[in-house]
């Protein structure tokens, strides 16, 4: 049974279904699938909106390649934070503690391979076992004591930051032994002849944009299977003629540079893993089911206790990773790292369309959110904006975002 057609339309379509296909019938077809789909999509429409608006305010600098190669670098971290937090949230809760866990990770690695000498890949080691054993402490007294998410992470961000402290004497401890450094700063190696790109980062551009069409398309196929709702069938080429060109433009960018961030790869393989868990896995749907109605998952057998211990576990090790990756790209661990990433990660998450009343949200809004505040960030620096506005624009950004979340809950349920 064909879904392309809404069951909206005032009149049926002509036979063959032509009508639909030109003309005002395509506009009022691309209309229709971006309200169904407004939640999905809005955010990603406003990236691009913004990228175009500070590519010409700047006169063309924020998509030169050295420049999208540090937007990446900058805002790595944050983004593996944001992915943690956007299953924190779904699940019902918040984590304050994350940019003050982060702050910590950094200065053990620091004091494990600067003062003790110990190799880099047993610190890394034993460092996300410091994350894993923090989420876990706080999970379990959220999970099984019934302390608020609030309470506990509160308290967390105040203690880790306090051994933050003690651990560095409140001095900055560094450097860090080079293989260390290379994942928050390196690049993939060349390899292959001489092309005037690096050829690494094209094979694995031509690789993504295939693994893109063919996830989208399976989606899609899957959802018709089931007989749901999908975008009418020119609305969803385009989308992937827009996703293709996407990919394929930062593809480009990046191997006319220095090619494909090391640290990249790291995100690239959180957003593909952590995705397939969100929407394949039992782990994924219990973490909905508990966030949208948790007396209801509960009587459906969803042993909610255990899954949000192991959200926040979750939380701890991403938290781990992306201190491994703060402290290696400053090549030092200082006492005030990590400040407000906490609340870049929420913002980011929120932005991306995480519901505060949990339930809702998606790893890829996370990454779109994330980047929608480094993009902000960046292209207010290229154009020398004072801190305080920076503030300001990011603020009303948030708002705008948790405003249209509201407006389109009112609107959905009208």
């Amino acid at each position: 049974m064909s879904t392309d057609v809404t069951a909206k339309t005032p009149a049926p379509a002509p036979p063959g279904g032509s009508g639909a296909a030109t003309g005002g019938g395509l506009l009022q077809l691309m209309l229709n699938g971006l309200r169904r789909n407004m939640r999905q999509y809005g955010m990603l429409i406003a990236l691009g909106l913004i990228v175009v608006l500070f590519e010409i305010w700047t006169g063309g600098d924020l998509l030169l390649p050295r420049n999208v190669s540090n937007l990446v670098l900058q805002n790595s971290y944050i983004l593996i934070l944001a992915i943690g937090m956007m299953l924190v949230i779904i699940a019902g809760h918040i984590d304050l503690s994350v940019g003050s866990l982060t702050a910590f990770v950094g200065a053990t690695a620091a004091v494990l391979t600067v003062n003790h000498h110990m190799a880099w890949p047993l610190a890394v080691v034993l460092c996300l076992l410091v994350g894993a054993v923090a989420g876990s402490l706080q999970g379990f007294m959220i999970a099984y004591l019934g302390i608020p998410s609030f309470i506990v992470t509160l308290a967390g961000m105040l203690l880790f930051r306090g051994l933050t402290e003690i651990l560095l004497k409140g001095q900055t401890l560094g450097p860090f032994p080079d293989g260390l450094q290379k994942a928050g700063n390196g690049f993939l190696p060349e390899v292959g002849p001489n092309t005037n790109y690096h050829n690494l980062t094209l094979l694995l551009g031509i690789v993504l944009i295939a693994s893109v069409v063919w996830q989208e398309v399976r989606d899609r196929r899957r959802q018709q299977e089931f007989a749901l709702d999908v975008l009418p069938t020119k609305m969803f080429v385009l989308k992937l003629v827009a996703l293709v060109a996407a990919v394929l433009v930062v593809t480009l960018l990046l191997a006319s540079y220095k090619g494909a961030p090391i640290v990249l790869i790291i995100l690239g393989v959180l957003v593909v893993g952590y995705g397939y868990v969100m929407r394949n896995a039992v782990f994924g749907r219990h973490i909905y089911a508990i966030g949208g109605n948790l007396p209801a998952a509960k009587l459906s057998g969803v042993k909610d206790k255990r899954v949000t211990f192991q959200v926040f576990l979750n939380m701890g090790v991403l938290a781990a990773l992306a201190g491994l990756v703060v402290a290696a790209r400053l090549n030092a661990a200082s006492p005030k790292a990590g400040v407000n990433y906490e609340l870049e990660a929420i913002a980011s998450s929120f932005i991306g369309g995480a519901s505060m009343s949990g339930g809702v949200g998606t790893v890829l809004g996370a990454i779109i959110g994330g980047l929608v505040l480094g993009v902000l960030n960046n292209g207010m620096n290229l154009l020398s904006v004072g801190t305080d506005w920076q503030q300001v624009i990011k603020g009303l950004a948030l708002l705008a975002a948790v405003g249209f979340d509201v407006w389109n809950k009112r609107k959905s349920g009208s």
